[in-house]
């Protein structure tokens, strides 16, 4: 069963869409899914208790269904650093409480399964540990995504050679653009898209456009169209 670790080149470089895009083209070729957001923060209050929207659209396109703290066992509602949030809250995170919570899922009968890292690579957990550890210790192949904007090739190409140097394996990027006017120029575009696939020395499993007029609900499935399954065993 093809099982994923997902990981950006910063906060907010489209993880969550693409995660969620590749649960729905999955979905759409009838296969089994679950999405997994192990630790999340900037979560909301609700009668439920906590929850973030990043996990919930990994929970929506998740079958068959999982309950939500299945999806994510440690949510905490500041937007900050998942450390820092979990020592505001009196938690204490560790990578082997982690795998604990995330390793048996792995061993369910599902198709595909994703993992979904918080901020880029070396998101810490504590003093000693970093997120990226999850992927080494349950052996996950890596997808990265880079958000497409003015920096991302040194900040695409860095994630890359860490990613590596820490042993893991890239199986594929995605580029997600963030900024409209990176790609005003056409060729220029093209360029850096040819720089990424060069440098990343990985496949490219997709390039996803600016969906701003995709109600945001609806933007994983708007995303299909653009992306491709990464190859798995």
């Amino acid at each position: 069963m093809p099982s994923f670790f997902v990981t950006g080149t910063d906060t907010d470089a489209g993880k969550t869409l693409v995660s969620a895009g590749l649960l729905a083209l999955a979905r759409s070729q009838g296969l089994t899914t679950l999405g997994l957001k192990p630790v999340a923060s900037g979560c909301m209050a609700t009668p439920a208790g906590l929850r973030n929207d990043d996990a919930l659209a990994l929970q929506a396109r998740s079958v068959p269904a999982a309950d939500y703290v299945t999806i994510n066992p440690f949510a905490f509602e500041p937007a900050i650093a998942p450390h820092l949030a979990a020592r505001q809250a009196g938690v204490s995170l560790d990578l082997a409480q982690l795998c604990e919570r995330i390793a048996p899922w792995l061993n369910e009968r599902r198709d595909v399964v994703l993992v979904e890292g918080a901020g880029g690579w070396r998101v810490p957990l504590n003093e000693t540990e970093d997120l990226a550890e999850v992927a080494l210790r349950l052996g996950l192949p890596v997808i990265l995504v880079v958000g497409l904007k003015l920096g991302c090739l040194n900040h695409a190409r860095l994630t890359a050679e860490a990613i590596r140097a820490d042993g893991a394996q890239l199986v594929g990027w995605v580029g997600n653009l963030l900024d409209a006017d990176f790609a005003r120029d056409a060729s220029l575009y093209a360029d850096n898209l040819t720089t990424l696939q060069r440098t990343l020395d990985a496949p490219c499993l997709g390039v996803v456009p600016r969906l701003r007029r995709v109600a945001p609900a609806r933007r994983p499935e708007a995303a299909i169209a653009h992306l491709r399954l990464p190859d798995g065993d």
